[in-house]
């Protein structure tokens, strides 16, 4: 195998297209399945004692994530006008940084309301139940009071009727296209805010805690990040210059949010 042939290979992928759109598959797509290739070459190269022929060649260049995260001001519109069914739906997935998998597949086996802890084991993906995303991304997340609040709400709309938190009629898991569909996006377009993925919730719950003054590692172990490398480098504009140790800030933040909630009523 020569270096060559690896980078065939590589242009090859960039050709693999893949559902209803036939996209192309992403530079870090690429990157993730020439890892595999790299470290098997590494391996023989060490075990038979050769230069691998993998040597000097970098990854793909990878673009930006894109991230456009809601203001504390939409969060509450959004969470003060969307229908009440879903309210505490969309409270735990602003407030704790979830991913629709994660959120879709949580089982109530995995919360614990004395505790006030959620634990990620799991992960819906395409219907199906599995492993969640990473091997970090197993985890624990501290409920604030808000998202405690939000818990005991859904435990009283579910009512038992089905091992997922958050489930559709059947008791069976929700459908992420379907609850976009009829709640997300017409959401949005009611209050007049700019079309977003559901999955900036996630960089919205980031860019709450950076700029309530969190500790970027605490911050990085609720959302599932081994390292804060990429807390870092994704949301760098958020973090301010001084920060602190748990998670006080920004309940503190959310108290004041309680505040204004109050006096508009």
């Amino acid at each position: 195998i020569k270096k060559s042939d690896i980078l065939g290979f590589r242009s090859s992928l960039a050709k693999v297209t893949y559902g209803n759109n036939q996209e192309c598959l992403s530079p870090s797509r690429i990157n993730q399945i020439m890892t595999v290739l790299r470290m098997i070459l590494d391996s023989a190269a060490e075990q038979y004692d050769f230069d691998s022929p993998y040597k000097n060649i970098k990854n793909l260049k990878q673009g930006k994530i894109e991230v456009t995260p809601f203001s504390l001001e939409e969060v509450h519109k959004i969470l003060s006008t969307v229908r009440d069914d879903f309210k505490p739906y969309y409270t735990i997935r602003f407030f704790t940084g979830m991913r629709t998998s994660e959120i879709d597949g949580l089982q109530w086996e995995n919360i614990d309301l004395q505790r006030r802890e959620i634990h990620i084991r799991e992960a819906l993906v395409n219907g199906v139940l599995g492993g969640t995303k990473t091997y970090g991304s197993d985890r624990t997340i501290q409920m604030s009071d808000r998202v405690y609040q939000a818990f005991l709400q859904q435990k009283s709309l579910n009512n038992g009727k089905s091992s997922f938190v958050f489930c559709n009629r059947d008791g069976g898991p929700l459908d992420y296209r379907l609850v976009n569909k009829r709640v997300w996006h017409p959401l949005l377009r009611f209050l007049g805010l700019k079309p977003r993925r559901a999955y900036q919730t996630r960089h919205t719950a980031a860019t709450l805690w950076l700029s309530a003054g969190e500790n970027p590692e605490w911050i990085a172990r609720q959302l599932g990040h081994s390292t804060t490398e990429m807390l870092f480098r994704v949301y760098s504009r958020y973090i301010p210059n001084v920060t602190r140790r748990d998670g006080s800030a920004f309940e503190a933040m959310l108290e004041k949010l309680n505040t204004e909630e109050l006096a508009h009523e």
